[in-house]
């Protein structure tokens, strides 16, 4: 659970409710009219079927999930499993991994131990692992792009909403006492707009890149880790290699036991 995107929203949502409890003469029903909503939420989301295809927008359950509850990989774990795996080849014989397999969790990492102990060229295994990485970058670029859209038409949809809400009150002006109301129902959709987008899906598309920066650099980890073991690196070597991906403070302990 990503506790920094769920403090992010109470307290984002907080102070907006807070905002409304203390300013004078002000209530929770003067915010709230659901005409308005739907246009901004409905309009966004149609907006985004414009935009992409089916296949892309049955994405954004997945997309949203993974805001919540990311799965990230850190690099130190990953880092001590390579160089074991360096040092049974090593040992053993690149063949020896085979009896690994069973233990490794992650299909990226699995991959390429199989196509070591296959004997696959290092050229074209680093071509797959390449196209691989490639392919998970491009489906996390659909996401963002998804709620980058959404952030992008939720204001324009909430301006087209105040378009509407002063279209009908002018229409009714021989009501002097309506005109107030009907102006406050009209900005409410601006409001709407606005917190959709700053609130929502704008920081979401953030949050996202940057789960997607992560999960491309343990790739790339992996992938430096995987070609060193199948051309026979010293495990040593390889840990100084891939330990220049962790920050000073994390490798400093381990470099100065070894």
């Amino acid at each position: 659970m990503d506790k920094a995107t769920i403090g992010g929203l109470v307290m984002g949502s907080g102070l907006l409710l807070l905002s409304i409890m203390i300013a004078p003469g002000s209530s929770f029903a003067s915010f709230i009219d659901y005409p308005s909503a739907a246009v901004v939420i409905g309009g966004a989301i149609s907006a985004c079927g414009i935009a992409f295809p089916i296949g892309a927008l049955l994405l954004l359950p997945g997309v949203l999930k993974k805001l919540f509850m990311p799965k990230q990989q850190e690099l130190r774990p990953v880092i001590t499993q390579l160089v074991e795996f360096a040092e049974v080849a090593r040992r053993d014989g690149i063949l020896a991994l085979e009896n690994k397999a069973d233990s490794i969790e992650d299909p990226f990492i699995l991959m390429g131990i199989q196509m070591a102990v296959d004997g696959t060229d290092a050229e074209l295994m680093e071509s797959i692992l390449r196209s691989e990485i490639q392919a998970v970058a491009a489906r996390h670029k659909t996401g963002k792009a998804l709620l980058e859209t959404m952030g992008r038409y939720a204001p324009a949809f909430g301006m087209i909403g105040t378009l509407m809400g002063l279209i009908i009150m002018l229409g009714n002006m021989d009501d002097p006492e309506a005109i107030g109301p009907g102006m406050a129902v009209a900005l409410i959709t601006t409001l709407y707009g606005a917190i959709v987008s700053n609130l929502f899906c704008l920081p979401f598309a953030d949050k996202l890149a940057y789960y997607s920066r992560k999960e491309l650099e343990a790739r790339e980890v992996i992938l430096r880790g995987l070609l060193a073991i199948q051309v026979g690196d010293n495990p040593r070597v390889l840990e100084q290699k891939l330990n220049t991906f962790l920050p000073a403070s994390e490798r400093a302990p381990r470099d100065s036991a070894a």
